[in-house]
């Protein structure tokens, strides 16, 4: 006889986009799967950036709709379902509206909700149970391997038992100094509390699109856009602002690349290395893939067709040469200079529908490299962090064309300035409030500059270890650090010899560097110190992975992460269905 397989028991913790992409695959799936989902606020989908924690009316996607994996409908066919008084409040014109358009966060956030809901009705229709708790904060995680279930314990509910826990708990600022140094913000989120009026100059670290979403808020508080006769967008500053200034610290000067048009607007699976290609270079490379390798295969090799002078023009080149190329292209010139140029660029690439394809084959490099990247060498690491990150976030942030303009206007009357630091440069708090920013200017001369007010806009950080917030996790070592072995020892311990606190080394004189968060394998199961991975435990919450994780792509990332997973998890009924 065949006992009747039971139903398996799934925690989504966070309800999110993460979430929303699992809570897809599952309900897509031919597996008989019980789903709990813990969401600490009231409404599923929106997650932190497309809600009043990471948005306001003035904010939109850098997406459109063309670029958005599918979930149930289009956006397109689901404004068709919107009432007309949200689409006045958010300007959405029904009739004009189509899939090239970006959307208001917020709106956004709607829609992530209503695909929700389109899910729950389906696994209804399906036969799958789904259970949602609102309001609950999961404080706890505790794996019991012997008995083979995970204990969720939620703020005020006490413990529940489920056969495997998906972690989807979103993007985490760790307040460091704010609330306690006046003046001093460690993100810019909710960005609520950057509503008021500031009458002097604010100092901003970063340029990309968190940094962008600041201005925005700020510029709105603190003065009004308008068009002038020449239907020009100007900013005339409010009557209690009249110093109001901001002063963005960006590494290298740069501010992010403009939306154009993109020949293959969702990044996809399809274009990952393919587990045979992965695993034949390793055995070339002593285990190891090589970033060389992957800048060949998933960057180089796509312009030999598409562009082949530029290829001809790169083909020789190491990623070193390369950064350096595109630095060159962009250097000499004015931050808001280059900017307007970029954006001239963008405007003509959308109307003629052709891509710049340098950058959209960056976008794709990106994507491509970040599920491999735990099997690069240390050093090959610290080059991809070194050299090619810092290229990659200013290049891939898409900005879209209307907060340009609004970033030209306050540019134009002399309220928006961009000054470029190195790695090296500090911000020091001071206990009055506010802050020093220290930092060396191009030719050199050291500056300490002081501020009242102060923003951090770099964009999620990568959190340690450490700051996991389910501390069982680590006091039962069911997780551990991530770290990535040096190929050459020599290598190793000079970094270690020469102060890089992030290296460590074993008792067989092997050379590894910690990278920030926990260990995960390909199917984001966290793995422990010995290597071995959990059958019941998954993490796609970003800032715990970004170690192995070192660029994720938004809703790209959210695909592709659900799909291993969910593919994992049906493996691991199966198998202990038969059992």
């Amino acid at each position: 006889m065949t006992s009747k397989k039971e139903k398996r028991k799934i925690a989504l913790l966070g309800g999110g986009p993460a979430a929303l992409f699992v809570y897809k695959r599952l309900v897509e799936s031919d597996t008989d799967f019980e789903i709990d989902i813990f969401e600490r606020k009231t409404k599923l989908g929106a997650g932190m950036p497309y809600s009043e924690e990471g948005a306001c009316i003035e904010h939109i996607t850098n997406v459109s709709d063309n670029e958005i994996p599918e979930i149930v409908n289009s956006i397109e066919d689901w404004i068709e379902t919107v009432p007309q008084t949200t689409l006045s409040k958010f300007q959405i014109d029904r009739e004009a509206f189509n899939q090239y358009h970006v959307l208001p966060r917020l709106l956004f956030g709607q829609y992530l909700t209503a695909q929700f809901k389109l899910l729950q009705e389906q696994a209804e229709r399906s036969g799958i149970v789904t259970r949602v708790h609102p309001g609950s904060n999961v404080t706890d995680i505790i794996d019991w391997p012997e008995l083979g279930t995970v204990q969720v314990e939620v703020e005020g509910q006490g413990f529940k038992d489920f056969d495997s826990v998906i972690i989807c708990t979103g993007h985490n600022w760790p307040l460091e100094h704010e609330g306690e140094t006046p003046g001093y913000y460690d993100s810019p989120y909710p960005p609520a509390k950057l509503q008021k009026t500031f009458n002097h100059t604010i100092a901003m670290k970063g340029s990309s699109l968190t940094a962008i979403d600041a201005i925005r808020t700020l510029a709105r508080n603190n003065g009004s856009f308008q068009k002038n006769e020449e239907g020009k967008l100007i900013f005339i500053p409010s009557k209690e602002s009249p110093k109001f200034k901001i002063v963005m610290h960006s590494r290298n000067g740069l501010l992010p690349a403009i939306r154009f048009h993109l020949d293959e607007p969702q990044l996809s699976g399809d274009s990952l290395l393919t587990e045979e290609e992965i695993a034949k270079n390793r055995e070339e490379n002593n285990g190891f893939l090589s970033l060389d390798y992957v800048f060949e295969k998933n960057f180089k090799e796509g312009f030999r067709k598409k562009d082949p002078k530029f290829h001809k023009k790169i083909s020789n080149m190491k990623i070193e040469r390369f950064v350096e190329l595109v630095m060159d292209m962009r250097e000499g010139k004015e931050p808001f200079q280059l900017f307007r140029e970029e954006y001239a660029e963008a405007e003509k690439s959308i109307e003629e529908r052709k891509s710049i394809y340098w950058k959209e084959m960056l976008a794709e490099l990106s994507f491509t490299m970040n599920y491999p990247a735990k099997y690069l060498s240390a050093e090959d690491m610290l080059r991809l962090k070194e050299v090619l990150m810092p290229l990659i976030s200013v290049v891939i942030a898409f900005v879209p064309q209307s907060p340009c303009e609004e970033l030209f206007a306050l540019n134009d009357a002399g309220r928006l300035d961009i000054v470029p630091v190195g790695p090296d440069s500090t911000v020091v708090p001071k206990k009055e409030g506010g802050i020093v920013y220290k930092y060396t200017d191009e030719q050199g001369k050291a500056h300490a500059i002081n501020y009242k007010t102060y923003i951090n806009c770099v964009g999620q950080p990568h959190l340690s270890y450490e700051d996991l917030p389910f501390k069982s996790l680590i006091v039962k070592k069911t997780v551990s650090q991530a770290v990535i072995r040096f190929k050459d020892n020599e290598a190793g311990a000079k970094e270690l010899k020469e102060g890089n606190d992030l290296v460590v080394c074993n008792s067989n004189g092997d050379y590894f560097l910690k990278v920030s968060g926990i260990t995960i394998n390909d199917d984001f199961q966290v793995v422990n110190e010995y290597g071995l991975e959990n059958e019941r435990i998954y993490i796609m919450a970003v800032p715990y992975i970004g170690g192995y994780n070192p660029d994720y792509s938004g809703l790209d990332f959210c695909k592709e992460a659900s799909g291993c997973i969910v593919e994992k998890l049906q493996k691991t009924h199966l198998k202990q269905s038969d059992h």
